[in-house]
């Protein structure tokens, strides 16, 4: 387990860096229009006042990456990773029909591009979603013994693919990375987060707040697996009570609602290759 005390700031080279060239597409005509774009500048200026609240009422360290140990639940994920590990690769003999993250949600087609960083989703802004999770039914379970669980998936980043700098909405909520199939080559595999770098490695679990700038590289030939979830920041009473107001007024935003929709969009197609692989085993059967 890597705890923040024991991660190391590194210069960050990028230098002789062997990824892809893809360059960034037009803005999809999705999230074009005045009005979204408008609710979306003015979403972000509040986001970041709450944000500052938020800093002042965590019960937590407010750093880049934070330490394990301010979670007592996190232990179980790293003591448990590989059945987890074995759900995604039996999750990943779809692969073909695992949305990339821009299908998902068009917001992201900057940092998300060619189906090059897959997610299969578990959870939602909270809601679990059915069909996924029951390909997935020990992880999922595993999950909902987090207070206040927010979001989850199975993250897969192709091999030699970067995802650019962004950063996250909400100081309101911390990210765990748990990694499960990661590249023999693991230092070339790795995500910075503000000015401190750390790969990722098999069984080994750390926490972050993406409202920090942050990035990915994928250096090697190999694919990269993590289970990424996020669960609501432990905070006093006015950081809790501005986070679930957050949370159900971006429900009622496109941001929440179009990914919802290609979502399930994505499970009918996954349960849909099921049954095709289904259908074809009892074919070879005959």
């Amino acid at each position: 387990m890597t705890n923040a005390d024991d991660i190391e700031t590194q210069d960050i080279q990028t230098q002789d860096i062997q990824i892809q060239d893809i360059p960034a597409p037009e803005r999809p005509k999705s999230i074009s229009n005045p009005r979204r774009r408008f609710i979306k500048k003015t979403g972000k200026k509040l986001l970041q006042t709450i944000s500052r609240i938020q800093t002042k009422q965590s019960l937590v360290p407010t750093t880049s990456f934070i330490g394990i140990e301010h979670f007592d639940f996190l232990p179980q994920f790293a003591e448990n990773w590989e059945q987890i590990r074995d759900e995604a690769l039996e999750v990943l003999k779809y692969r073909d029909d695992i949305p990339g993250f821009e299908d998902v949600s068009p917001d992201q087609y900057r940092i998300a591009k060619k189906n090059q960083w897959k997610t299969f989703v578990l959870h939602g802004f909270g809601t679990r979603l059915e069909k996924n999770a029951e390909l997935a039914p020990y992880t999922t379970k595993l999950l909902e013994t987090i207070p206040n669980l927010q979001t989850s998936w199975f993250s897969i980043l192709a091999p030699g693919y970067h995802i650019p700098a962004h950063k996250g909405v909400t100081k309101g909520i911390v990210r765990g990375h748990l990694g499960l199939i990661i590249p023999k080559d693991y230092e070339k595999c790795r995500i910075r987060v503000g000015d401190v770098i750390n790969p990722w490695q098999e069984g080994s679990l750390f926490v972050l707040d993406d409202t920090y700038d942050h990035e990915v590289w994928n250096e090697t030939d190999e694919e990269r697996v993590i289970l990424l979830f996020d669960w609501d920041r432990p905070m006093k009473f006015w950081g809790r009570f501005l986070n679930g107001l957050m949370m159900r007024a971006m429900k009622m935003t496109a941001y929440y609602q179009d990914p919802k929709k290609n979502l399930a969009d994505a499970e009918d197609r996954m349960e849909d290759a099921i049954k095709r692989a289904g259908a074809n085993m009892e074919k070879l059967g005959d």
